[in-house]
């Protein structure tokens, strides 16, 4: 889009809105109105109170779990295998928009009998990454971790891991987070659990042990966190590792937040596997943008 374009990445906790202009971004906006946070406004509420920011109207596109049954207008999914490329065409005009011009990236499955997934959000990162670092396997750290398959600029099977949000209902929901108090980044401790995590075959058996860790002295209540993330991120590494064929020699691209990416990151190297990195935020914008400008067209 020529005299630019407002991208939003709307996911469920959190908003994301950036304003480009002649192709260089000019302002950003964060907050936590995600569409399960909405604190009692409708999602045109929210949207028009974000854009009272910018006064001069210009076109926006919007990605992620605003597209879904608990946001704003219902976009399909599209079926794998789906080439990315294909993704601004079937883009949905949001009519209460109005009078912005707005539309919803869809978002993606998976329906086979051995693999019931979806996406939405990170169809956009990966146009993005694909763009810079074409890759054939993509990881997404997150709360729900995202592995995808690709041949080309076709998306062919992804699985999701729920290892983000596992770590959140231990520590907050469970008898694991109990009495623990303040909890200290411990990088030996992160170690150690994601050597465990590489080598365990069975995680539900290990996961009362981490109480039963601190309990008997053998680990400091403050680091009962990074060791359950380690524990999780390395069985998740290895649980993958049956999926996809990875070794020292596979192109591999991680995308995500930095901090992320990079226990993510400790963990292949611990696996013996190569791998590239790449900002979350950079994918998605590069991706949004190229929307942007198909749409135009």
């Amino acid at each position: 889009m020529s005299n630019g374009f407002i991208a939003i990445d709307w996911g469920s906790t959190n908003l994301r809105a950036w304003r480009y202009e002649n192709g260089t971004c000019v302002d950003s906006v964060r907050s936590e109105a995600g569409v399960t946070r909405l604190g009692g406004r409708t999602p045109q509420q929210v949207f028009g109170e974000l854009m009272a920011r910018w006064q001069q109207p210009l076109p926006v596109v919007m990605a992620g779990m605003i597209g879904s049954n608990a946001g704003w207008l219902q976009a399909p999914y599209l079926p794998c295998p789906t080439p990315l490329t294909g993704l601004a065409r079937q883009a949905i005009a949001v009519e209460q928009a109005l009078p912005y011009h707005a539309w919803i990236i869809p978002g993606i499955c998976v329906d086979a009998e051995d693999n019931l997934n979806v996406m939405r959000g990170e169809e956009t990162q990966l146009l993005g990454a694909h763009a810079e670092l074409p890759s054939p396997l993509y990881v997404m750290p997150g709360t729900h971790s995202k592995w995808v398959q690709m041949d080309g600029d076709t998306l062919v099977d992804f699985r999701t891991v729920m290892t983000g949000e596992l770590h959140h209902l231990l520590l907050s929901q469970s008898l694991i987070g109990v009495g623990l108090g303040a909890q200290r980044p411990d990088a030996q401790v992160f170690e150690r659990g994601l050597a465990a995590g590489l080598g365990e075959r069975h995680l539900v058996r290990r996961l009362f042990e981490t109480r039963a860790a601190h309990l008997l002295g053998k680990l400091e209540k403050s680091a009962v966190s990074d060791w359950l993330s380690g524990l999780l991120i390395g069985n998740e590494v290895a649980q993958m590792q049956q999926q996809y064929p990875l070794a020292a020699h596979t192109a591999l691209t991680v995308i995500g937040n930095p901090a992320l990416v990079e226990r993510y990151g400790r963990a292949f190297d611990m696996a013996g596997i190569g791998y590239r990195t790449l900002d979350g935020d950079r994918a998605f914008q590069t991706g949004i943008g190229s929307i942007a400008n198909e749409l135009e067209n």
